[in-house]
């Protein structure tokens, strides 16, 4: 029996923080900024010195990006804020649902709100002394996967009593993940109102110098790729990868998903459809990048039906996925 003076302590539960990339507070210049501040300060990032990086963020890309990426964000903004942040909070909400009172789900952001940090902490306060931190990233990088890993390791130099901490691994090939994929773009796939000759399949894009550094990122996307095909079965349709959101002057990892939408149309395709299978929710890279951006571009080249379809998000297909990756790695303590 505690003494009376004992300061209150909760303990004995579980806690699952999924994590996402980030997302600014708001559609504006200035959150934009603070946002692209924080996430493209990160050295795991931005691989370059700091003392030579910093003049060029601080002094240039601070002061014209950050214009041109609230415009951008404004397009897809909804009522309940960032889609990137309601589809996470979405997911978060539906996997507390599955996994029922025995565990505490809660959702975080690598850079912007709610932090990494936060969610360890609030965890923690709910009695959480043992918490998976499960990035949402089927392919590894070290600018997402590890960095997110980071941030917790940071929060928890802060922490006097640290909760047992365990990190879900990358998922690009696994048995759920594709499935998930094959059952969800297939179905999309049969919704459409025309037949596409074309799917491409774009991953977000990295420099190149990661994959001859050693990372496995670009390894991951391609046999994601060939098991996706290999699971949609769909001999008539031509199945092609890609990478976007190039940045800056440095060689990035190729083709270039905007490259292959032009080459597709200028070439003959008519009818083309895009998935994201790299992002586990709809963003600014998926719904302005690829759905708006991408569309003109195909069709300013002279292609005529285009689709860009949605990622797994809280769907079903997704869902199931997640809780089967979530309940694997919880095995031992749920």
């Amino acid at each position: 029996m505690l003494p009376l003076d004992h300061p209150p302590v909760s303990t004995g539960r579980i806690g699952v923080l999924l994590v996402n990339l980030g997302t600014p507070d708001a559609p504006t210049s200035s959150a934009v900024k603070r946002y692209l501040a924080e996430f493209l300060s990160d050295p795991r990032v931005v691989e370059i010195p700091q003392i030579l990086w910093q003049p060029i963020l601080r002094g240039i890309i601070l002061n014209v990006r950050p214009k041109k990426s609230a415009h951008a964000y404004a397009q897809v903004w909804t009522e309940k804020g960032s889609p990137l942040a309601a589809i996470t909070a979405a997911q978060a909400e539906a996997l507390q649902v599955r996994l029922g009172q025995a565990v505490r789900v809660d959702w975080a952001m690598r850079y912007g709100n709610p932090a990494i940090a936060s969610g360890i902490a609030g965890l923690k306060e709910q009695g959480c002394d043992r918490i998976l931190l499960a990035p949402l990233y089927p392919q590894y990088s070290a600018a997402t996967t590890a960095t997110a890993v980071d941030a917790a390791g940071d929060a928890l130099k802060a922490m006097r009593w640290q909760p047992a901490l365990r990190v879900m691994p990358p998922y690009h090939d696994d048995p759920a993940y594709i499935t998930a994929l094959a059952r969800d773009i297939g179905g999309q796939l049969d919704a459409l109102d025309f037949v596409p000759q074309v799917l491409l399949l774009s991953f977000h894009g990295m420099p190149q110098r990661t994959l001859d550094l050693g990372d496995p990122y670009h390894c991951q996307c391609r046999k994601t790729a060939r098991l996706l095909e290999e699971a949609l079965a769909r001999p008539d349709l031509r199945i092609e990868t890609t990478f976007q959101s190039r940045f800056g002057r440095a060689k990035w990892l190729e083709p270039a998903t905007d490259a292959v939408l032009t080459e597709e149309a200028r070439k003959g395709t008519s009818r083309i459809a895009i998935a994201a299978p790299g992002f586990s929710a709809d963003c600014l890279e998926t719904l302005e990048e690829l759905a708006i951006r991408g569309r003109e571009q195909f069709t300013a080249a002279g292609g005529d039906r285009f689709a860009a379809l949605a990622c797994l998000n809280a769907g079903e297909p997704g869902m199931d996925m997640l809780e089967a990756l979530v309940r694997r790695e919880l095995a031992g303590w749920l």
